[in-house]
């Protein structure tokens, strides 16, 4: 039997979930009048804030984007900006930060659940029920799922509000700190990253507390 030209197969490309609104819906079934999607980002990099962000929803809400939304790190940069822009123009959000200082205080998992905690507190209302991807959080009525940002609408769109707001402050702060490359690498370790940390030291907006500043090198 023929074997072609000995190119290896092509390994298959996983399709993304399909984010629905099944908890949502259980939810308000029960009763509840609102519910929060949470989700937060920039927890990898070596420099800039964990940022979070909160989406409310509401029984009988039917958006166009609604049937777009994804798993913010499987978006285009431009798809996470026009998708953004639609959730904040049609629902209620919040965001909060945690600052690299606060990352370096208390630890990485604390910050996190801290920037969840400050953008459910910048919604309008208190949600009945807040879905979190993964991360318990001190609050009475909280549903933790793995990998909801894949899997419900509401978090999704708060990890696409939460990642278009970070790379935004990046952009900011790459203005404020040149010579880092904050507005290509996001805070995230790249080899021109590592060099220019390499050549100027840590500037304010890195978290110095991470092994790699602590322990006087960058071989991560």
């Amino acid at each position: 039997m023929a074997r072609g030209n000995g190119a290896k197969p092509r390994k298959k490309q996983p399709r993304s979930r399909i984010p629905s609104l099944r908890w949502e819906r259980e939810a308000w079934r029960e009763g509840a009048a609102t519910v929060a999607g949470v989700d937060e980002v920039g927890v990898g990099p070596l420099a800039g804030p964990v940022t979070a962000a909160a989406v409310l929803l509401a029984p009988g809400d039917k958006r166009p984007w609604f049937r777009r939304v994804r798993d913010s790190k499987v978006l285009t940069a431009a798809a996470r900006e026009e998708l953004a822009a639609e959730i904040e123009a049609s629902i209620p959000y919040g965001i909060g930060w945690a600052t690299s200082a606060e990352v370096d205080s208390c630890g990485i998992v604390e910050a996190r659940r801290l920037s969840v905690l400050r953008a459910i507190e910048a919604l309008p209302c208190e949600p009945d029920l807040v879905i979190s991807d993964a991360l318990p959080l001190p609050l009475p009525h909280v549903r933790v799922e793995p990998k909801a940002d894949a899997r419900s609408v509401s978090v999704a769109a708060a990890s696409i509000v939460a990642k278009v707001a970070r790379d935004r402050w990046m952009t900011e702060l790459c203005g404020r700190f040149p010579g880092y490359g904050f507005c290509k690498n996001k805070g995230y370790y790249t080899e021109s990253h590592r060099a220019a940390i390499d050549r100027r030291g840590p500037c304010e907006a890195h978290r110095v507390s991470w092994a790699p500043f602590a322990q006087g090198k960058l071989d991560l």
